[in-house]
């Protein structure tokens, strides 16, 4: 407000103008939902995804928000650390952190994915920014104790860094094939339509 107000004052006085005036988006706080292909929605409209269905849900609750899906398909906690800050667009107020399956099924080694995850917490608080974690788990492709370690991951890091966890999402999707893309690991429109079910009740204390 202020820096309008000012911006107006000085074309007024010294008939001083703005080339590129402040878009009103850019006033509009910002929720990324970052992730892989679970969030980016492979085989779907934008507007069929999670991060879509959440900013209808958010206008009806009567919140003012932009929701970006900054969701890679492919995307490991390695990969995602790497673009994690140019993610933050400037506005972002909460991140959704949904990421980690890929590691899941690789069998990468647990140390690092909570390294990862942890470096990508602590870059969001480190700019103010509030964090929603997603659990992921892993299938026992690796082992059980690997499965085991894996999920422990997550509720390890919600305790330490004291965030709100969203329980797996997947679970009720996952072979389900009236809600999943018929390869027992991305879900259809339906599926996110549960995706959002799932972390609505999660995000809107948040706003």
């Amino acid at each position: 407000m202020r820096r309008r107000l000012a911006i107006a004052l000085l074309t007024a006085i010294f008939g001083i103008g703005c080339d590129t005036p402040t878009s009103p988006l850019e006033d509009i706080p910002v929720i990324v939902a970052f992730g892989d292909s679970l969030t980016s929605g492979p085989g779907l409209r934008p507007e069929e995804t999670y991060p879509a269905l959440l900013q209808q849900r958010i206008s009806r609750d009567g919140h003012d928000y932009r929701v970006i899906n900054a969701g890679v398909s492919g995307d490991t906690t390695s990969d995602a650390v790497a673009r994690f800050d140019a993610a933050l667009v400037p506005g972002t107020e909460i991140v959704i952190l949904a990421i980690g399956g890929n590691d899941g099924l690789r069998g990468v080694a647990v140390a690092t994915v909570e390294r990862n995850i942890s470096t990508m917490i602590e870059r969001a608080q480190s700019r103010s920014i509030n964090v929603l974690l997603c659990q992921m788990e892993a299938p026992p492709v690796a082992g059980l104790l690997y499965t085991i370690e894996f999920h422990r991951v997550y509720t390890r890091l919600a305790e330490r860094y004291k965030l709100p966890l969203v329980p797996f999402f997947l679970l009720g999707i996952i072979g389900n094939e009236e809600i999943d893309l018929n390869d027992t690991l991305h879900p259809n429109a339906a599926g996110h339509r549960v995706i959002a079910d799932t972390i609505w009740p999660y995000l809107r204390p948040m706003l």
